[in-house]
């Protein structure tokens, strides 16, 4: 489908966008094409429930699939094996120690079944800057010094939509959305987007959510009060193998 014909945003920032329920049926959840990567635009975008992903030389196409992954904040899976392994890590996670890092090695780390990447530089510089504003968080899994797993997304509200993980080592990105979702289920935070399923995602226990079931609970939860800024000091260092306990 060529975005020109697909509705197009306006420059102004504060264009609206089409209602996610017009979204095209194939490919799923393509809504509209066009505007920017301002961070007012991003958030009202993740607001309703769309979010960019576009190649380079695309313009940004703006999507809201259906149905949505989901994560439930007390129920990502960790199966026993992953929870032996947990028990005897050293391993520590943290959050916003490295943010710039996460998502640059998010861009360029090999994937399965993909050529490329969608992270642009218009998408490391916008997401760059939401961190500096205070909305886009990473936690980052290390080992001493080494940075062997991570996940990136942007907060409004009670709500954290996920974006991009990844293992530098075996089980990293595990650790890593482990430590988001118990940090996140402690402050009372339910949900975790994953956007779009995949079997990884699946095997970590997301479910799939009609649409309008996930765009009222994100209108609920956006509108709570969140933690903007550094997340650093509120998540400290947490050990993996705290993350081993049963649920």
């Amino acid at each position: 489908m060529s975005p020109l014909r697909l509705p197009w945003l306006e420059d102004d920032p504060d264009a609206p966008f089409p209602p996610p329920e017009t979204a095209l049926r194939e490919p799923d959840g393509l809504l509209a094409a066009g505007g920017d990567l301002s961070p007012r635009r991003l958030l009202a975008a993740y607001r309703q429930g769309i979010f960019p992903w576009f190649s380079a030389g695309e313009p940004p196409l703006w999507w809201s699939p259906d149905p949505r992954a989901v994560f439930r904040t007390g129920r990502v899976a960790r199966s026993r094996r992953f929870r032996r392994s947990l028990r005897g890590s050293t391993w520590v996670a943290r959050a916003d120690t490295a943010f710039d890092q996460v998502i640059a090695t998010c861009a360029r780390i090999p994937r399965r079944g993909q050529r490329g990447t969608w992270i642009t530089d218009d998408m490391l510089r916008a997401y760059s800057t939401l961190h500096r504003l205070g909305h886009a968080h990473s936690v980052e899994v290390y080992d001493g010094t080494d940075l062997v797993g991570a996940i990136y997304g942007v907060a409004i509200g009670r709500m954290f939509f996920g974006e991009s993980m990844f293992s530098a080592r075996t089980d990293g990105s595990k650790v890593a959305i482990a430590a988001l979702a118990q940090v996140l289920a402690g402050w009372g935070w339910p949900l975790i987007d994953a956007q779009v399923a995949n079997p990884h995602l699946a095997l970590l226990g997301a479910e799939l959510w009609p649409r309008g079931e996930f765009l009222r609970e994100v209108a609920r939860l956006t509108a709570e009060p969140g933690r903007v800024g550094s997340w650093t000091a509120a998540v400290g260092e947490l050990p993996a193998s705290s993350l081993a306990a049963a649920d």
